[in-house]
């Protein structure tokens, strides 16, 4: 099983070193010297890390056979990926690896589809779940305990408690809105 471990970013001086944004909990373990990463885009990898180290809280690497800012530069926006015992899992009951959480129903707390999670955006203050709806049409649901409330592996779903707005269609909220309005008047 592959599992996406980090992204590059952009290049660090002139001699071929790249920032990491990391993914994964145990980087010492997935991006330490001598690992071989595959790559998303593919044809950019594999990618054998020669060194590594922290700069200013952020993870720094260096890969075999790139030597210069130009080619660090070329890295960027690359994900890197590392290949995975299947049956092992995330220690922490809370944590889950994205291919866990792919292809899960998601409702709400009374039942109420909503959809199924698409895709899990991993953004710098949190992560997102972009579910495709019924109708075709996606929502972005932040995966924070205040709004994914449960996480069910073995019913393959995950309950959220949404804010007002959150899921609402669009026309709901106007004629929930235009209602209020007509009562007010």
């Amino acid at each position: 099983m592959q599992l996406v471990v980090g992204r590059i970013g952009r290049a660090h001086g002139i001699k071929g070193e790249v920032t990491v944004e990391v993914r994964t909990d145990e980087p010492e373990l997935r991006l330490g010297p001598g690992a071989v990463l595959a790559t998303d885009p593919a044809a950019t990898g594999p990618l054998t890390i020669e060194s590594g180290r922290v700069h200013s809280g952020r993870l720094m690497l260096r890969f075999a056979g790139v030597r210069d800012r130009t080619g660090a530069e070329a890295l960027r926006n690359t994900l890197l990926i590392a290949e995975v015992d299947p049956e092992e899992l995330p220690e922490d009951e809370d944590e889950f690896y994205d291919h866990q959480l792919m292809d899960l129903d998601v409702v709400t707390q009374d039942g109420t589809e909503v959809g199924r999670i698409t895709e899990i955006s991993h953004l710098p203050s949190q992560d997102l779940f972009i579910v495709e709806r019924p109708d075709g049409s996606e929502v972005m649901i932040p995966f924070v305990e205040e709004i994914v409330v449960e996480i069910d592996l073995e019913e393959q779903k995950a309950v959220i408690d949404p804010p007002p707005g959150l899921i609402d269609d669009r026309a709901e909220i106007a004629s929930a809105r235009d209602a209020a309005e007509e009562e007010g008047a």
